[in-house]
């Protein structure tokens, strides 16, 4: 952005979480460059409260009436609108002051709203890898149609993008993700069931939140960027690859038809692609330290071990099957992660509930948003009575 232009104007949804927070940082970076209009922070209204202070936001938005209630009076005064629930989450997302919108919250729920941001023609900063997973052809078709565009915040897809935009489509052989492995690759499985929510939520190389940071180790994090690279980049399962790099400074890989490989290096700070995303179709300087290969030594490469770890399987199958499939893994997963984390079941048990699931479901077309939103709901009620199966 040059220094005469206008400011862009950002809705940051899930500002108090820890994308959302990354991003006001870059938000801070920027300068004068990036101006933040609307912030939701689901039930953190006290955080919620003092970043709109500290922003002068025209809108924030909360999970409940209660905590609405409370922030009304927090910001009293500010001129601030205070909205909540999902009509809250969805005005939000189209709020007509935005230029952008990202949407850094986590699970289905951030899925209305993407719908919302892009029929309201916006650009859809996208690091909700699960609006994706569920609604993907019907998103990328919003955004054709309605004007707006996705660009993608995950680390990897990120990377693709910034790639592909530079080769033309029948260059392009396949393209491979990598994946750091997580904080327990090489275990056993008999030695994953003794994993606590303790060890897990101690990534080598991300600092995320917890239920990103749970599927990291489980791989369902991969699974799910697998078919999100499926809908965004428009490949069928057979050309995406996955591949295991434990430094996470490759972030993607893009292998051409003449067996040439261009690669993606960054340091592993999710202030980058947040900082690409909000500044695009530019790059400007940033807060990312850069990187020193000469420091780094070495980049290690290895196959994903499938067997230990099935989730990626799971990834392969709904980009295949396609239709409600998305929308009933990440419901699933979202159950079993959070019943993991109260200890009600062992991480190898987190994925065996997702499949278990998948398993009794009958895949049907995602016709539109409230198909969905009940194959969504399905699979809750379904792993809720999986984890209490004896």
């Amino acid at each position: 952005m040059t220094g005469a232009a206008a400011a862009r104007n950002v809705v940051v949804l899930g500002s108090t979480g820890s994308v959302g927070s990354q991003a006001l940082s870059v938000v801070r970076s920027m300068g004068g460059r990036v101006r933040v209009v609307g912030l939701s922070g689901g039930s953190r209204w006290r955080d919620l409260a003092a970043q709109a202070r500290e922003f002068g936001v025209e809108a924030v938005s909360v999970a409940d009436r209660e905590d609405a209630l409370r922030l009304r009076d927090a910001l009293d005064g500010c001129g601030t609108e205070v909205l909540w629930g999902a009509e809250g989450l969805r005005r939000l997302a189209g709020w007509g002051g935005a230029d952008v919108v990202l949407s850094a919250v986590s699970g289905g729920v951030g899925l209305p709203a993407a719908v919302a941001a892009l029929e309201a023609g916006k650009t859809l900063a996208l690091a909700n890898k699960e609006a994706m997973v569920m609604f993907g052809p019907a998103l990328m078709a919003l955004a054709r149609e309605g004007g707006g565009a996705i660009l993608p915040v995950d680390s990897e897809h990120s990377a693709l993008f910034q790639l592909l935009r530079s080769v033309p489509p029948e260059e392009v052989a396949r393209i491979v993700l990598t994946a750091s492995g997580g904080p327990f690759r090489g275990m056993t499985r008999s030695e994953l069931t003794r994993v606590t929510a303790e060890d897990a939520l101690r990534h080598p190389t991300w600092q995320m939140g917890r239920k990103i940071t749970v599927d990291s180790a489980t791989l369902m994090n991969k699974a799910l960027e697998i078919i999100e690279a499926r809908w965004l980049f428009g490949l069928p399962a057979d050309r995406i690859g996955v591949v295991i790099h434990p430094q996470s400074v490759v972030h993607c890989l893009v292998e051409l038809v003449d067996g040439s490989v261009l690669a993606h290096m960054g340091a592993p700070d999710m202030r980058l692609p947040i900082q690409y995303a909000l500044s695009y179709p530019e790059r400007t300087a940033g807060p990312v330290e850069r990187l020193d290969l000469a420091r780094l030594g070495g980049l290690e490469f290895c196959e994903p071990d499938f067997a230990t770890f099935p989730a990626l399987a799971l990834g392969y199958r709904v980009a295949r099957e396609g239709g409600t499939s998305g929308a009933v893994l990440s419901a699933a997963n979202e159950v079993a992660v959070a019943a993991f984390l109260n200890g009600e079941v062992s991480l190898p048990g987190v994925v065996d509930v997702v499949e278990d699931v998948m398993d009794r479901h009958s895949v049907e077309p995602a016709a539109g948003l409230a198909a969905v939103m009940a194959a969504d709901r399905w699979a809750r009620e379904e792993a809720q009575s999986c984890l209490h199966r004896p």
